[in-house]
């Protein structure tokens, strides 16, 4: 039967059948024959298969996205905490050469300026990280004399202090952050946290008194006096920098990277006023090859994104943590880290197991994790 017997059959209001082997059905509507061809069948079936594939591929997809997902936070958790603990030693091993123990302003300004640099491609609309907002060098000063002694003090601390206790120390920051913001904004925090950390800075304490002492053994590394006002003193600025970032973010309605994009040249700036006054140039040409290495390695860290190597992984890395487990899981990881530094710490101190000052750090440790 042909297409034109059809037509003419459905004009005379006949009604078709084809054989079913054919595959084909009729449907009387208005009178008229509609009538379903083995063609038009099949691609109705190929159609109907096809996406019966794609529900079958987005469902294996979507159980394979969470495992890859998971897999991959624990690689960005695994970088962030060995290149934290690598930028900790490898600062402490260049800080520790008698080359470089004055010239610490010089280091932070080098940072700075890197900074600024990285930064400044990141802005670019190429990569587009970011959009630049312009704030008035005024407006700034204040706050990047704080970054300035927020990367200064804690430097010139690991310099006369043994790595466990540089570590420990930072842990008064989550208290000193609370009190200023207590003192200053009227902020407070819940009891149970107050409660948690009175034990970390008992802890504290304990570790910086018998630190500080005098070693029977010349191969064990102490923390000087020296250390002790540097590492408190950085302690502080660090706090009030924290505190200023955020309220700064608020006020000017920018996010940090664009609030660092604008102090680090600043800052940059206002250390080589200082160089000149605080720093000794004269013991750099005796420095060995392999920390000039170390240096172009390293940056100093600090909560915004900073330069160096290793800063560069910490910061990355960080973004990621949080963008894929959220704020709690990154204080974990530190937490993590915290623990990692200081038992290495303590190890490469050639301290024994018996020494008082393991008090003090496991009292310390189980503030911080409580």
């Amino acid at each position: 039967m042909t297409a034109s017997h059809v037509d003419a059959d459905a004009e005379k209001g006949h009604l078709l059948h084809e054989d079913d082997d054919e595959g084909s059905s009729s449907e009387l509507s208005g009178g008229r024959t509609a009538v379903a061809s083995p063609t038009n069948r099949l691609a109705s079936l190929d159609i109907e298969g096809l996406n019966h594939v794609d529900v079958e591929k987005e469902a294996a997809s979507t159980q394979e996205r969470p495992q890859k997902n998971g897999a991959k936070l624990v690689a960005w958790i695994a970088i962030n905490t060995l290149a934290t603990i690598g930028i900790i030693f490898t600062n402490k091993a260049i800080f520790s050469d008698p080359a470089f123990k004055q010239c610490q302003v010089s280091f932070a300004c080098f940072h700075f300026f890197v900074t600024a640099l990285t930064l400044f491609v990141l802005s670019r609309p190429r990569l587009a990280m970011f959009t630049p907002e312009p704030v008035r060098i005024k407006t700034l000063l204040p706050l990047a004399v704080a970054m300035s002694l927020n990367v200064i003090l804690p430097n010139a601390s690991l310099q006369f202090s043994s790595v466990t206790f540089y570590q420990l120390a930072r842990i008064l920051l989550t208290p000193t952050v609370a009190l200023i913001n207590y003192i200053f904004y009227s902020t407070t925090i819940p009891r149970s946290a107050v409660y948690a950390l009175i034990p970390a800075c008992v802890g504290v304490g304990i570790v910086s008194y018998y630190d500080s002492k005098a070693p029977a053994n010349p191969k064990v590394t102490s923390t000087s006096f020296v250390g002790v006002i540097f590492a408190f003193s950085g302690v502080l600025a660090s706090s009030l920098y924290t505190v200023w970032v955020s309220s700064y973010q608020k006020s000017l309605k920018i996010n940090s990277m664009q609030l660092l994009y604008n102090q680090a040249p600043v800052g940059a700036v206002l250390l080589l006023y200082v160089v000149p006054w605080t720093d000794n140039f004269w013991t750099v040409n005796h420095a060995a090859v392999s920390k000039w290495f170390l240096i172009l390695l390293v940056g100093r860290r600090a909560r915004p994104p900073h330069s160096g190597f290793f800063a560069m992984l910490i910061n990355l890395s960080q973004f990621f943590i949080i963008g894929g487990a959220g704020p709690v899981s990154s204080t974990v990881v530190g937490h993590l880290k915290t623990c990692a530094i200081v038992t290495l710490g303590w190890i490469s101190s050639g301290r024994s197991v018996g020494d008082k000052s393991i008090f003090g750090i496991l009292l310390a440790i189980a503030g911080i994790i409580a």
